[in-house]
């Protein structure tokens, strides 16, 4: 009988340690879904808000095409030397290039330094300048050298500082535009319309300037008093005595030896340049567009305001090149589709985007970055 109880007595402390067993198995296994979960739900709350702050800071860099890019390379640039000065204590003593860390390098005894006459010689910047800015006329300079150096026409000069004639003095302080137009002063009720047509300019062109401040850059509404660049503007006397040349697209022709041909027929009213990488063809809404060149369809966009482009294509030509086509009001591709030029319909004229009428912007790009399409198709 004392045996039976011993037993009996083992058998129920193992399963009531089975018991125990099985209940630790399933709450280690609640636990485990509970932190599969909980995980799931911060990791999608971290992708959330990360996209949202990415979103953002593309949108803040690329809406007015590129204006706060010297912003953030500058801040790019103070992090990383910040890095580098938090981080550069730990490594100093740590030679991470070569087995000898005594290797030091200095300039012989017989060497000396030699430098180019014009080492410190002071010269303009050719980046694109995105202010206004002073020039003080030196010895030797004329109007048409001061309008060359700077790359701009010589009325644009005379315009900015009331010049009566081409005579300038040295010592004078002359106002240089960043391009050839007139600087214009927001008054209260100006738009970019009633300001491009006071100096028979282009809306789109004043839009597209990098560095022309919008309250909206979507609406181009504009501040009073803020100073405003019209490139290609013309004041309002002079208008009958300069005559600005207007070209036209003859719309599809014969593919010429280069492979390519006019998208659509209409008037350019914008030209290539360094703000502006394409040419724009002025046409009604519905206006069909074809094909510049012949290829596949690479990349479709039917909707959103894509970088200002709006609605548009993109076509990799047989020839090594691709094609842009925007502002498009609708697509008749789709990415893949082969295309010829001049003769498939990809879409037709609209007015999505960054943009101030209906037009077609088209932009050629190379393996050595854009080309200007009038001069190829000229």
């Amino acid at each position: 009988m004392k045996k039976f109880i011993i037993l009996a007595s083992s058998f129920v402390k193992m399963v009531s340690d089975l018991s125990s067993y099985r209940f630790l198995a399933e709450e280690a296994r609640g636990f485990a879904r509970f932190v599969n979960i909980y995980g799931k739900d911060k990791i999608l709350i971290f992708s959330e808000n990360f996209e949202g702050a990415k979103s953002a800071l593309v949108k803040s860099i690329l809406i007015k095409r590129g204006r706060r890019n010297r912003m953030f390379l500058h801040l790019s640039a103070m992090t990383l030397l910040t890095l580098g000065v938090l981080v550069s204590p730990f490594i100093q003593d740590v030679n991470l290039f070569g087995k000898n860390p005594s290797l030091t390098f200095a300039q012989s005894e017989n060497e000396s330094l030699i430098t180019t006459p014009d080492v410190f010689d002071t010269k303009l910047s050719e980046k694109p300048r995105d202010t206004i800015i002073i020039y003080t006329v030196q010895n030797g300079d004329t109007l048409s050298g001061v309008a060359k150096r700077f790359g701009i026409d010589e009325d644009t000069i005379k315009w900015q500082n009331n010049l009566q004639s081409d005579y300038i003095n040295v010592g004078d302080q002359l106002e240089i535009l960043p391009v050839s137009g007139v600087a214009h002063k927001v008054a209260r009720g100006d738009t970019v319309y009633t300001i491009a047509k006071r100096y028979t300019a282009n809306a789109q062109a004043i839009a597209d300037f990098p560095f022309n401040d919008f309250a909206n850059p979507q609406t181009f509404s504009l501040v009073e008093g803020q100073i405003l660049i019209v490139p290609d503007g013309v004041p309002p006397k002079e208008t009958p005595r300069i005559v600005r040349r207007q070209f036209f697209a003859a719309g599809p022709v014969e593919v010429g030896a280069s492979g390519f041909t006019w998208p659509a027929r209409g008037t350019i009213n914008q030209g290539y340049s360094w703000y502006h990488k394409g040419i724009d063809i002025g046409g009604d809404i519905g206006t069909p567009i074809v094909a510049g060149q012949s290829g596949r369809v690479s990349e479709v966009y039917t909707s959103g305001w894509n970088g200002g482009y709006g609605i548009h294509v993109i076509i990799a030509g047989d020839n090594g090149y691709s094609t842009l086509y925007s502002h498009m009001s609708g697509v008749n591709v789709s990415p893949g589709d082969r295309v010829e030029a001049g003769r498939s319909l990809i879409g037709w004229i609209g007015l999505t985007g960054r943009t101030t009428g209906p037009h077609v912007h088209f932009e050629i790009r190379g393996p050595a970055g854009f080309l200007n399409p009038l001069a190829i198709m000229q």
